[in-house]
Formats: C-alpha cells, structure tokens, sequence
C-alpha cells in the first residue's frame, strides 16, 4: 500500500518576488513575480519534473492568486501558464489588467536589477 501524498502548500516568498508550492518539505514549482504599483505581474512559471502532472501548477497559481485578491493588488499575466490559467477562471477577470508594451518594458527592466 503506498503511502498517501503529502498536501501541497503554498508560500509567498515576498524578498525572491515568488510563491512556491511544497510537496511536504520540497519545494515542488514557483511562480515569479514582480510588483509594479499595485500590480503584480507574473513571468514565469515552472514545476519540477519530478512532480508533473499532478496538478500543482494549478494549485499554485489559484493561491497566488487568491492571495493577489486578498491583499488588494491586481493581475498582470505575462506569464503564459498564468495567462492561460485565466482564461479557464474567470472568477478573477475583475482583478486582471492587460499585458502592454509598458508593462513589458518595465518588467525587463525590474529584472535587470
């Protein structure tokens, strides 16, 4: 009998501008991002081989997101698993801005600091 899988958590890790989901004690995938104003803008998001397809993508990027809700910031989906994620839930259209070339510009920018 195998044992069950331990439940995913999920963390922000304001000061690496990234929210992580751990599988008991292993970091399993993160979403990055930066915050510009009050918005926080998504740009990448990955999960360790060893952990796909097991849904935990999802389950990081919905608590991201909820917490981007909670804390009054809106939703910039550069990110393309983010983007994609967002056009399934729609129950965060309200918070969602646009991806523009000034957002773009600014995130390389961000990111080259």
């Amino acid at each position: 009998m195998t044992q069950p899988a331990a439940t995913p958590t999920v963390r922000d890790v304001d000061a690496r501008h990234r929210y992580e989901i751990l599988v008991g004690e292993v970091r399993a995938g993160l979403t990055a991002y930066r915050d510009r104003d009050e918005q926080r803008v998504f740009f990448h998001t990955e999960v360790d081989d060893a952990f796909a397809g097991q849904g935990l993508a999802s389950v990081l990027v919905r608590e991201a997101l909820n917490d981007v809700r909670a804390s009054g910031k809106r939703i910039v989906p550069v990110c393309p698993y983010v983007a994609k994620f967002l056009k399934k839930h729609e129950e965060f259209a309200d918070i969602t801005d646009p991806v523009t070339p000034e957002v773009l510009e600014w995130l390389e920018a961000a990111r080259a600091r």
